[in-house]
This record gives structure tokens, C-alpha cells and sequence, in this order.
């Protein structure tokens, strides 16, 4: 195992224990806040009620997700990298995947996506949309599905898709 590999399964190990014995559910909770629902309802409230950016902010939102979406699955594809809760022994993650493969983090993705869009539309709300989607993140650790450098890829796509998107709309 190379050294980058064995920093990551030990930064892994150190942060999924501090969850051990503990109730989980909390960071269950932040996690599914990243499933994809609160995105396309804040995006439809957005565009009903909010005349100065809603329109755009849904169509760039729109925009990015149809880009990030099959690229995350390509990228999942491509890389094929086993999940921690899949490949370590003796070890049970507090959720059970969506997919197969870890790398990168799509629900880290999805979050910082949608908090670089927020924070261009609504810079004030830029310090607490950009803590949430780092807890989503952080969280995808704790209940044992990604690797912390799966999140930071994660973080990479979904920035980059947002930069791009924004690029084109805003």
C-alpha cells in the first residue's frame, strides 16, 4: 500500500472511530440533507418566490446537475475504488451505500455544488451553506462509506461543475 493510501485508511480509521458505541443518528440525519430532495425543493422555492436571482439559480442548478450527475457516474466507473465498509475487515459502516464504489464522494459533490451556487447567488450565506456541505462530507466518513479523500474529490467535482455552470449562466 503506498503511502497516500495508508495516510488515508489511517485518517479514515481515526475519524470513523470516533463514532464507535455512539448513537448515529444525528449524522445520519446530515448526511441524507445531502441525498438530492432539499436541492430541487430549495431551487423550486427559490424560482417561485425569490424575483432578483431565483430564475437563474434554478436554471444554473439545473445545469450543473445534468453535468455533475454522469460525470460523478463515469468517474465512479472509472476509478472502481471499494468502499471502506466493502474492503476492510472487521469492520461494519453505519449505513448501507447507494452504489458500489467510493470514489468520488457524489453526496459531497452534490453539497458543495450546491453551496458554491448558493454562495454566488447569496454571498451571505456563503460561510454557513460551505459548513454544511463540509459536515455532509465529514459525515460520509463517520457512518464508513468514503475514504476522506473520496470527499475531497468529491469537493473538487462539485466545485468545478459549479465554476463552469456559473461560467455559462451567471
Amino acid at each position: 500500500m503506498n503511502l497516500f493510501a495508508r495516510a488515508d485508511t489511517q485518517l479514515f480509521y481515526w475519524l470513523f472511530n470516533k463514532t464507535a458505541g455512539r448513537n448515529c443518528a444525528p449524522i445520519r440525519w446530515i448526511s441524507r440533507t445531502g441525498d438530492g430532495h432539499l436541492y430541487l425543493i430549495l431551487g423550486l422555492i427559490l424560482w417561485f418566490f425569490e424575483p432578483t436571482h431565483g430564475d437563474l439559480f434554478l436554471y444554473t442548478a439545473l445545469l450543473a446537475y445534468a453535468l455533475e450527475l454522469p460525470i460523478y457516474v463515469v468517474l465512479k466507473k472509472l476509478f472502481k475504488r471499494t468502499r471502506p465498509c466493502d474492503l476492510l475487515r472487521n469492520f461494519n459502516a453505519h449505513i448501507s451505500p447507494s452504489d458500489k464504489f467510493s470514489l468520488p464522494s457524489g453526496h459531497t459533490a452534490a453539497a458543495f455544488l450546491m453551496a458554491s451556487l448558493i454562495a454566488h447567488y447569496y454571498p451571505v450565506f456563503a460561510l454557513p451553506v460551505y459548513a454544511w456541505a463540509a459536515t455532509i462530507g465529514l459525515s460520509r466518513v463517520l457512518l464508513g462509506v468514503h475514504y476522506p479523500s473520496d470527499i475531497l474529490a468529491g469537493i473538487c467535482l462539485g466545485m468545478t461543475i459549479s465554476v463552469f455552470s456559473l461560467s455559462l449562466l451567471a
